[in-house]
């Protein structure tokens, strides 16, 4: 049995070719996979897990839509296939309550994770971007327990306000930075490999699926980049017993 890796779906009502070509693939691709690991951005935005409660009363759709992705997770984790859930940038505030409903299991940003005699770590990506040093400072502060704690106590309207306001902001400033600041930087990955003491990387978050051979501590080694879901494609990578890890593009149904 094989282990497939994903990231960067970005889910949101407006979307929902991709929520139903995830749907598709959890159903189809995934349902014989021994593990699945979503490495960050699953969804658009979360603003905590107690949007779920309001169900159908939630005008924006946020809250039907996380309770049909948890339920449909819910299934796939009774059939026997484990799931994984990192945190990205824009889902940085998932937490435990989501993760209980879709039977899944928090990861931590980085894990070393081992398949066989494989060692891999395992990173959303964004703090590998050192040299947007915008953005580095705010995903200090947006990691911060004492600072997640007083956006939770905001009232819903609020957290949903702020939230659109921090997409906003994030958008504008992407178009000023230029195109290699917004890439991970390469010292960065060479630094977070040698300090887990491996030899291959799995990220996503920059959007640039690509595998790049490369060497740490002179040795050869690998960093593989998930790209992000589209209407019409999707991207995973699977592991298999004793076989290198496979990036590859498919279609959405």
């Amino acid at each position: 049995m094989s282990t497939l890796l994903i990231s960067d779906l970005h889910l949101h009502p407006g979307a929902p070719a991709i929520t139903e070509g995830f749907l598709d693939w959890l159903e189809q691709s995934a349902a014989d996979a021994q593990a699945i690991y979503i490495l960050g951005d699953f969804f658009e935005a979360w603003i905590g897990d107690d949007v779920m409660a309001l169900g159908d009363a939630d005008p924006t759709g946020n809250a039907a839509l996380a309770l049909r992705i948890a339920r449909a997770l819910k299934v796939c984790a009774d059939d026997g296939t484990a799931i994984y859930l990192m945190h990205g940038n824009r889902d940085f505030l998932l937490g435990e309550d989501f993760a209980r409903q879709a039977g899944a299991t928090l990861l931590e940003d980085p894990s070393v994770v081992e398949w066989g005699n494989q060692r891999i770590l395992l990173m959303h990506g964004d703090s590998l971007c050192t040299r947007d040093e915008a953005y580095m400072a705010f995903r200090a502060q947006a990691r911060d327990p004492q600072w997640q704690e007083q956006i939770l106590a905001m009232p819903i309207p609020e957290r949903l306000a702020l939230a659109r306001q921090l997409r906003e902001k994030s958008g504008e400033a992407n178009t000023n930075k230029a195109e290699d600041i917004m890439d991970v930087t390469p010292q960065a990955v060479i630094d977070a490999m040698a300090a887990h003491n491996v030899t291959t990387l799995i990220h996503g978050h920059t959007h640039r699926p690509a595998v790049h051979e490369m060497e740490v501590n002179g040795q050869p080694a690998r960093r593989l980049v998930l790209g992000d879901w589209q209407p019409d494609k999707g991207w995973e990578i699977e592991v298999g017993q004793g076989q290198a890890p496979v990036l590859r593009e498919f279609p959405l149904k």
